[in-house]
């Protein structure tokens, strides 16, 4: 089994509510493809290729700053409930998990991940490299400064694929420029329950972003929670992207707080027993499936926000949101577990850690 202490913070820096903004963005993501020159991409390469790139990176990491004290873990070499948990923290996309391959059959050879603190790298994803820097909160510009920061160092030490009119060669055309894709998750309750959320979603769109679930491409939305991000990668600077990203998020940021202002003075009682309800499930509910932990999860995070629940941290709700995910209650409980069984699993664990950190219900 993995373990997860060996990972800088496990993995789960990005948690711990400490950034800006962090009451409706949980966290910011900022993504660069690479791929190195001279192979073919991982998706039509042959094994002994892809284990000759995994070499060859993995002899610059020592020599690359930014991921001192990192941890190497070889993504192929681990079981489906290993992958399934690191991709559940976001250290590795479902593509390098393995649950895209035909059948969910498992990770590619050569798959791996380089974990540094709040930096990583993914080996053989889609394409060869992917570069990733995580933030807690709404932060964009420090995630960029890290991550163009350790692709020059990377970079350095590891031949880049590189067109002098394309930019950055990509597996997926619409990743070729830049190879950029940054990300906001963002928790926008006072738009849907205002029912504004499809104005702005459409308006995100019409100014080249796109959004999606909770674990970017391929995931619904759940729970109000969106990962918005720029659509094109290609005639532009990451700087230009990500400037124009912020501006947009902080537009969305005002109109989530307007519409929590609204939601309080038109409908404040209803408002607050929807809320309240959720809270008290959560503290009772004795079989919780994921869908629902995600819905009333929402409501109690808009419960705090309110200020309706005093005392209960967003870090403490941000935990709840990865550790009641199915691979993490199988880790907790130390086996698998039926759909049925992580069920009661999820429920009790949300109730004991509410406890632990409200008290008892009086």
């Amino acid at each position: 089994m993995l373990d997860l202490s060996l990972l800088p913070d496990g993995g789960l820096g990005w948690l711990d509510a400490s950034g800006d903004q962090s009451d409706v963005v949980l966290s910011t993501r900022v993504r660069l493809a690479r791929n190195v020159e001279g192979y073919a991409f991982s998706g039509r390469s042959r094994e002994g290729e892809r284990l000759r790139i995994l070499a060859q990176v993995r002899d610059a990491l020592p020599a690359v700053p930014s991921l001192s004290g990192g941890v190497l873990v070889r993504v192929d070499e681990l079981d489906a409930d290993d992958r399934r948990l690191l991709h559940e923290r976001h250290v590795i996309s479902r593509e390098l998990a393995g649950a895209e391959a035909s059948g969910g059959g498992g990770a590619r050879g050569g798959a791996a991940v380089y974990v540094g603190d709040g930096l990583g790298v993914m080996v053989n994803e889609e394409d060869h490299l992917r570069l990733q820097a995580m933030r807690s909160g709404f932060a964009l510009e420090p995630a960029l400064a890290a991550i163009l920061r350790l692709d020059e160092e990377l970079g350095r030490r590891v031949p880049y694929s590189f067109h002098r009119e394309f930019g950055y060669l990509t597996a997926c055309p619409t990743n070729t420029g830049t190879g950029m894709r940054a990300s906001v998750l963002i928790h926008l309750p006072g738009l849907v329950l205002t029912k504004e959320i499809p104005k702005v979603l459409v308006g995100l769109q019409q100014m080249g972003l796109t959004y999606r679930g909770l674990y970017g491409e391929g995931s619904e939305v759940l729970g109000s929670f969106f990962q918005i991000s720029n659509q094109t990668t290609l005639g532009r600077s990451e700087e230009e992207l990500v400037d124009h990203l912020a501006s947009v998020v902080r537009h969305v940021i005002q109109r989530e707080h307007e519409a929590r202002r609204v939601l309080w003075r038109d409908a404040g009682y209803i408002i607050e027993d929807k809320l309240m309800r959720a809270y008290g499930t959560l503290r009772f509910a004795r079989n919780l499936t994921f869908d629902d932990a995600m819905s009333l999860l929402s409501g109690v995070r808009l419960a705090v926000g309110l200020q309706l629940v005093q005392g209960l941290s967003v870090y403490t709700l941000n935990k709840l949101l990865i550790y009641s995910q199915p691979a993490h209650l199988a880790w907790a409980e130390g086996r698998e577990l039926t759909e049925a069984e992580g069920d009661i699993a999820r429920a009790r664990f949300v109730r004991d850690t509410l406890a632990d950190e409200m008290g008892p219900v009086q």
